[in-house]
């Protein structure tokens, strides 16, 4: 099972870096998300990034996982030489993550 099939994320960008929430589409898959996405596991799946720092918040009362990636943008979205590497395309990416059997 892919992350999407039961998830949708919300992203956004600060200079260098990246934030990536990621919901629940049913209450009955948080706890598979918060078991499965953990902080090294993101930066496994995103290992291109190679952020400084991952910090993982988990928002039992919304149904998410957020993570905040420090140095994940290459100096920033204006800095950057990289198409498409910000903001929603690296939600996109995240969910294509594989997380096994619900």
């Amino acid at each position: 099972m892919r992350l999407r099939d039961i998830a949708h994320a919300r992203t956004g960008d600060k200079g260098d870096t990246s934030q990536i929430c990621v919901f629940a589409r049913q209450p009955e898959h948080f706890a598979l998300l918060e078991r499965a996405l953990t902080a090294q596991r993101v930066a496994d799946h995103l290992t291109a990034l190679k952020p400084r720092r991952i910090d993982r918040h988990v928002l039992p009362n919304l149904g998410a996982v957020n993570f905040v990636l420090h140095g994940a943008l290459s100096g920033g979205v204006t800095r950057s030489l990289a198409l498409d590497a910000h903001g929603k395309t690296l939600g996109s990416q995240l969910l294509d993550m594989e997380i096994g059997d619900a």
